[in-house]
């Protein structure tokens, strides 16, 4: 049975979700410790034409929020961002060192191999917003994913 729910786990996490205009690919979310309420999301995205990322919403946090990492000086920094920008043809990464999802006050703790709901809402240039639905795998606290470090959105 375990064998199973492994094989299940890495097709989750390596198949490609596409609806009408943005697909996601390769979306995790970091494993947590005892006491630790918020943990990081990470995927790419890519859209056939200009949109943005403005909502993420999970039953497993109070909160979910986009945030941005960057270097200013010799310190990086992390701040919460209303938006991320999907230019068309472009991929964007969420990785740990750039842009990432955070979901903030968890609800339990969140295991390795566990699958999370995760929805995301991105908005069309025309002004329709496009809800995705993700089964988001959960990864050990060392795995660092594909696409790690610094988004490659400017």
């Amino acid at each position: 049975m375990q064998k199973y729910l492994i094989a299940l786990t890495a097709l989750l996490a390596l198949s490609t979700h596409a609806l009408a205009q943005v697909s996601v690919t390769a979306p995790w979310i970091r494993a947590t410790v005892p006491q630790q309420e918020s943990t990081g999301v990470f995927m790419h995205l890519e859209s056939a034409d200009d949109a943005r990322l403005v909502g993420v919403s999970t039953p497993a946090a109070s909160r979910s929020e986009f945030h941005q990492m960057d270097m200013r000086g010799h310190t990086m920094k992390m701040q919460q961002v209303d938006s991320i920008d999907l230019a068309a043809g472009k991929g964007v990464n969420l990785a740990s060192g750039g842009y990432h999802i955070m979901l903030i006050r968890t609800m339990f703790l969140f295991r390795h191999l566990w699958i999370v709901p995760l929805t995301i809402v991105v908005e069309h240039m025309d002004k329709k917003r496009e809800r995705i639905t993700l089964k988001v795998p959960v990864k050990p606290l060392t795995f660092t994913g594909p696409g790690a470090g610094p988004s490659r959105h400017h």
